[in-house]
């Protein structure tokens, strides 16, 4: 699914990562990375295939902007021959997409995170939910922001169709994790509607911050 030339240049997440967010760690002593040892997120645990490297730049820009939708079945098999043990521990009931505001998904024509997430369902053998979770907040793009801008931006920015969710655990997906003011946010909200624990699946990660 990726050619002999772009091969070489994406760099999946390989050897240690964090035990929370799934950022690649470089010392043996620790479990964690930084972000996580400093800052409390909502979510119980994350992974991601890619890191978000110069090249996986060009690729999720493609994905979400340029529809090239089909780039979804190769990051979702790369997710999947990755980090499928960890994922299937988890033992979860459902796949949520983190949704668009509809005036943005009218624009672009879909929504990555629901195209990942569908490509994802053929691995986990779960179902994907796209309508219990709801952004209700027209947001600047995330990449537009620093660190502290990106939390205020997203808050409140989401919320659940019906205030009693009937899952137990349920994965977030979309495609890129930074500095997690958005899957945190999502997890703060499915939270309160009564999911127990939340795990989120990203292509790509960030370094760290």
């Amino acid at each position: 699914m990726i050619c002999k030339e772009c091969v070489g240049k994406v760099k999946l997440i390989e050897g240690d990562i964090c035990l929370k967010c799934g950022k690649a760690i470089e010392s043996l002593e620790e479990e964690f990375c930084h972000d996580c040892m400093t800052k409390h997120f909502e979510y119980k645990r994350g992974v991601a295939a890619f890191s978000y490297s110069k090249a996986m730049k060009r690729s999720m820009y493609g994905f979400k902007y340029n529809n090239r939708r089909e780039y979804g079945r190769f990051y979702a098999k790369s997710i999947w021959d990755l980090r499928k043990d960890v994922i299937d521990a988890w033992n979860c009931d459902v796949i949520i997409p983190v949704p668009l505001h509809y005036k943005r998904q009218r624009k672009r024509g879909y929504n990555q995170a629901k195209v990942l997430s569908k490509q994802l369902e053929e691995y986990l053998k779960l179902p994907v939910d796209d309508k219990i979770l709801v952004r209700t907040k027209n947001t600047v793009p995330q990449k537009e922001l620093e660190t502290k801008g990106r939390k205020n931006n997203i808050e409140n920015a989401f919320q659940t169709a019906t205030n009693s969710i009937k899952y137990n655990k349920v994965i977030l997906v979309d495609d890129i994790y930074t500095t997690g003011a958005t899957i945190n946010e999502c997890a703060r909200v499915l939270k309160l509607a009564g999911v127990n624990e939340i795990y989120f699946v990203t292509a790509c990660i960030g370094n760290g911050f």
